[in-house]
């Protein structure tokens, strides 16, 4: 990654041709959620970076400013997530 993000951002690492990356994207949007959204065929480096994040290949891998990880979750992993850092 070439830019550096506040450590207050939600950092997304997804594909546009990932169902799972598609719904997290839109939860977070209708949310109201402040992202940072890196798009691993505009910039294929960064996958190594998401699998360095989370140990996995899997997308989407959602960066929290606690410095946890979330690897493919639910509506509802989210939703917790957000709740728990006060982010909804």
């Amino acid at each position: 990654m070439t830019t550096e993000t506040p450590a207050e951002t939600i950092t997304m690492f997804g594909a546009d041709w990932c169902r799972d990356c598609i719904r997290t994207k839109k939860q977070l949007d209708e949310l109201g959620v402040p992202y940072k959204y890196v798009d691993l065929v505009a910039d294929p480096s960064a996958a190594d970076v998401a699998r360095d994040i989370s140990g996995r290949t899997n997308i989407p891998v959602v960066l929290y400013p606690d410095a946890s990880f979330q690897v493919e979750p639910s509506n509802a992993d989210v939703e917790s997530k957000l709740r728990e850092l006060d982010l909804v």
